[in-house]
């Protein structure tokens, strides 16, 4: 068993000496050692799937506030990326923006930048603004790289720090569930799993920047998040509040953000 623990030390700090990479904005290293290439095909046929399973919303104001709305933000996420050397990390991405019919008061993106917003958000959201607090938050899981770390470190402990193709090669099927875990998705795609609190308040932390860069006022994030807490209904909360941090210390959080947030804000253009 000790054996074990070294062997599985020693491939944690092998692993962590050339696969650690920097989160824009918050700093924060984080172990990443699975390739996009090998991800983006993935996530794009994950993101057909689900597509060609339920309602897709083609038409429409809301339909086109999803892609107006997530479009801004985009070409903001691109724009700091670019200023700050960091263009590489979006390569190959190919951004979809889709409102799909459905009551979850949820919203998601894929590596890649595969979007989807759930009808059932937007008597939350009430507006603009409030929908790029939501994409801002949910685009920062995939620019920040959230999904590939989860799998790096899923490979790391359910395979011994396999790479990707070795374990693909190995076991197909058990990999491929650890890719829908680390990416927040379930058996059943669409049915979204928790991401840790860490990386939930770095989303935050992003998504308030991503949107003020977008020229969307992050004045509206702690009212937004405040109407999520109250659109509970007993003990089942809405799916973008699971296992996301406390409410009352996400909303002050929100707060000691907001004079950085609006420093993107008022410097745009």
């Amino acid at each position: 068993m000790q054996g074990n623990l070294g062997i599985l030390l020693l491939i944690l700090v092998s692993l962590a000496s050339y696969s650690c990479q920097t989160v824009p904005i918050t700093g924060r290293e984080q172990l990443s050692f699975v390739p996009a290439s090998q991800i983006l095909p993935m996530s794009f046929d994950q993101y057909r799937d689900f597509l060609s399973k339920h309602t897709i919303v083609e038409h429409g104001e809301q339909a086109e506030m999803v892609k107006r709305v997530g479009t801004r933000i985009e070409h903001a996420v691109e724009r700091y990326f670019s200023e700050h050397s960091l263009s590489s990390r979006l390569k190959g991405y190919q951004w979809e923006f889709n409102l799909v019919e459905d009551k979850q008061v949820n919203a998601w993106c894929m590596p890649g930048g595969k979007v989807v917003v759930y009808s059932g958000i937007l008597p939350v959201t009430r507006g603009e603004n409030g929908l790029a607090v939501v994409l801002g938050h949910e685009i920062a899981h995939a620019v920040a790289n959230h999904g590939g770390e989860r799998m790096s470190q899923a490979l790391l402990v359910e395979m011994g720090g396999l790479t990707l193709d070795a374990a693909l090669s190995q076991n197909e099927t058990k990999t491929n569930g650890l890719f829908l875990a680390a990416y927040g998705l379930g058996a059943q795609v669409g049915i979204l799993l928790p991401y840790s609190r860490v990386q939930e308040s770095e989303d935050d932390h992003l998504g308030l920047a991503f949107m003020a860069m977008a020229g969307y006022d992050p004045n509206g994030a702690v009212a937004f998040w405040e109407r999520m807490v109250s659109s509970k209904h007993g003990s089942s909360p809405p799916e973008l509040l699971s296992d996301h941090p406390a409410d009352a210390r996400r909303i002050e959080n929100i707060k000691e953000l907001l004079p950085e947030a609006l420093g993107y804000y008022r410097s745009r253009g």
